[in-house]
């Protein structure tokens, strides 16, 4: 792996792989096939709210509705799309003169992420902030997408250099915010509306991650993580509240072996048919 490649058209130089890079003559070629209706971004501030859960969970459930759907792992030093996906590691990819084929996962989704780079999915990605927002840009416009319905974007927590190139490069078509029901994640999630209403980002709304929880002995809910508060923060913030989300053992199980598209819950379902209907 390089920080720097000589062939690349970026003028911030190949943050990827040199070998995948284009060259100069094939640069007007890269994305050029790419057409993407809808580019939604799902972003917390916070970690461990369960993000990229909430991403991969919107992604299969608008696949499986019969939508192109593309994941983008913008959560460079921390991406898990793949996993949650079952695509592995170290996959080789493939390119053409349009640029890099992302890897399909089950309903055709299309997923790339810094991890098909590496040899292992457990090798760390150590890199500045610029070098991770040109590789963020790299997998935006230098990736052959194709025809897209939805892509679904998944943002590393805070308000730092990721965050802020893909608000500032990419078409968003709306942002969705993602909680859960402690105050302190509560206080650092509404830096983030904050962040996206100042930036004149258009935001569909806040999910609650981890809601509550089920007793599967005696189907008693459990507000293991404190009261649910997300109505309260989205209504405070002028956003709309998109749902609540339960902790769910079974979804954990299926995100480990990369089945997160055989989840299925009426409460996923209501908030994709939200998002969708907000959307332009």
């Amino acid at each position: 792996m390089s920080e720097k490649c000589s062939t690349c058209p970026s003028s911030a130089g190949c943050a990827i792989d040199p070998a995948s890079c284009p060259s100069e003559e094939q640069n007007t070629l890269v994305g050029s096939l790419n057409r993407v209706r809808n580019v939604v971004a799902v972003m917390s501030g916070k970690g461990g709210v369960g993000k990229s859960s909430v991403t991969g969970l919107i992604a299969a459930e608008l696949a499986k509705s019969g939508n192109r759907v593309g994941v983008l792992d913008a959560d460079i030093t921390g991406p898990s799309q793949p996993r949650a996906f079952g695509i592995p590691a170290g996959i080789g990819l493939k390119g053409t003169e349009y640029g890099i084929i992302p890897p399909l996962a089950t309903h055709g989704i299309k997923v790339i992420s810094v991890n098909f780079f590496l040899p292992n999915e457990d090798d760390p990605v150590v890199w500045r902030g610029p070098m991770l927002a040109g590789a963020v840009k790299q997998f935006w416009g230098e990736v052959d997408w194709g025809e897209l319905d939805y892509m679904i974007v998944d943002l590393p927590p805070g308000t730092g250099d990721v965050p802020l190139t893909v608000l500032q490069s990419l078409p968003i078509s709306g942002l969705v915010i993602v909680s859960s029901p402690q105050d302190l994640a509560a206080m650092v999630v509404k830096k983030t509306i904050k962040m996206a209403q100042k930036m004149n980002i258009p935001i569909i709304g806040l999910v609650e991650n981890m809601s509550y929880a089920i007793c599967p002995s005696c189907t008693e809910k459990l507000e293991i993580f404190g009261k649910s508060q997300g109505k309260q923060v989205a209504q405070a913030s002028g956003i709309d509240f998109l749902g609540g989300i339960p902790w769910d053992m079974k979804l954990n199980d299926l995100i480990d072996h990369g089945k997160i598209v055989e989840y299925n819950s009426p409460d996923i379902s209501n908030i994709v048919e939200k998002i969708v209907s907000k959307l332009p």
